[in-house]
């Protein structure tokens, strides 16, 4: 059972990564320090938006307007803080 629970920790970790490495990459983008013509950043970018979205899309679509801040990933890493600390506290 540890084992398995080591492992959705380490799944949980990993996520947390790409959704800062997304984070950062949508504001080198945004501020034209990365260039979306190039097709390594156009494909990581891509890879990274797939992969986070699906979880992103939701939160966004709850939270309120800010004025063009999006907190959707901090909340999201709050969470899955939530659920892993969570974890370990029931299942350990």
């Amino acid at each position: 059972m540890v084992s398995l629970l080591l492992l959705i920790d380490s799944i949980i970790e990993i996520y947390i990564w790409l959704l800062i490495i997304q984070v950062a990459l949508s504001w080198l983008i945004t501020f034209n320090v990365l260039n979306t013509h190039n097709r390594f950043v156009y494909m990581v970018g891509d890879f990274l938006y797939r992969v986070t979205e699906p979880a992103l899309g939701p939160i966004r679509r709850v939270l309120p307007s800010l004025g063009g801040i999006d907190i959707s990933p901090v909340v999201l890493i709050l969470g899955l803080w939530f659920v892993r600390n969570l974890m370990f506290e029931l299942l350990a």
